[in-house]
């Protein structure tokens, strides 16, 4: 039987507080995880000591964690940075111990952990993958209202532009798709992927007029892959790759840096695309949204993405279970 899941609390300045109650329509089985002072008041809560205690119906099974500090809404305290981060670590250790089926994060603030408790790592993601032991793992950005489905999995994420020819290697190009088909047939069930891999450039270098990786190593790539019983296709351009016809040949797609992928998926699917990460020894998922430090405490607070992103969660833990 698949444990419920951990829903850690995020920063508790931004919306992450206001989510954790309507989360509950999600329907699947969580306990939030962090300091119950900082939900909103009025909230139904009951504390719990392991994910799935029993609760009353519409309460929300909270984790008790104490921070330092209350919260006041749009306003990140440096006092609760390390809470946050040990909020994190906490819900990954029960993860590894089987406590819990997977987690799924609210939104943190990577300049308040960095100027409050000297947070060395960029984001959520590369700390998951030190709690992990230093698993090599990617981004996935999956959407959840539209159909065909919309995958997509950027090989380089939070750098410049101008920095993306020099860092888009083909070994690091090779790790990304290797770990993006591992993750859909553990993750997602799908037993032989099928993975479009975009080009660099406009028109996926239009037969080198307007660039050359696709030539030079892009395409080999493909080919050795395929030649391996990977069903990898391309390079392709990527403004064709998105249409839903396109989407239906195609089970995710490799786009070489950030907007290249993320664009077409926030524009599909804004409100339900769920930020996935791929090979960890745990699941997580997490909402495709920030803080929102402008809307904190106003009500105003979307739950849909946060609502995927546990459902999402969910089925990727009882597939791995039946796996």
């Amino acid at each position: 039987m698949t444990a419920p899941l951990i829903l850690t609390c995020g920063e508790p300045g931004g919306i992450g507080p206001e989510l954790a109650a309507p989360a509950l329509a999600a329907g699947v089985p969580f306990a939030w995880l962090g300091d119950p002072r900082h939900l909103p008041e009025g909230t139904p809560w009951a504390e719990v000591a392991a994910p799935g205690d029993p609760v009353p119906s519409g309460t929300l099974p909270v984790l008790r964690h104490d921070f330092a500090a209350s919260a006041t809404p749009g306003r990140p305290d440096p006092a609760n940075a390390q809470g946050v981060i040990d909020v994190i670590a906490r819900a990954v250790a029960m993860a590894m111990r089987g406590e819990a089926g997977g987690i799924c994060t609210l939104p943190i603030s990577k300049q308040a952990l960095k100027e409050g408790a000297g947070f060395a790592f960029p984001g959520h993601t590369e700390y998951l993958a030190h709690l992990a032991g230093g698993a090599e793992v990617v981004m996935m950005l999956a959407s959840t209202t539209v159909q065909p489905p919309c995958r997509v999995v950027p090989a380089t994420i939070h750098i410049a532009l101008e920095d993306v020819p020099g860092a888009l290697t083909p070994e690091l190009m090779e790790r990304t798709i290797r770990i993006t088909h591992a993750g859909l047939i553990r993750d997602f069930g799908i037993v032989a992927p099928r993975i479009a891999v975009a080009g660099l450039n406009p028109h996926a270098g239009e037969g080198g007029a307007m660039g050359r990786q696709e030539l030079d190593w892009i395409a080999p790539l493909c080919q050795r892959l395929r030649a391996e019983g990977l069903a990898v296709t391309g390079p392709l351009p990527a403004d064709t790759m998105f249409h839903a016809p396109a989407r239906a040949r195609c089970d995710a797609a490799v786009a070489c840096y950030h907007d290249q992928g993320l664009i077409p998926i926030k524009t599909l699917d804004f409100a339900g695309g769920v930020n996935v990460t791929l090979g960890l020894p745990f699941v997580r998922t997490s909402p495709d949204h920030g803080t929102a430090f402008d809307i904190a405490g106003q009500g105003r607070a979307d739950s849909s993405s946060t609502i995927a992103a546990l459902r999402m969660a969910w089925d990727m833990a009882q597939k791995r279970g039946a796996a």
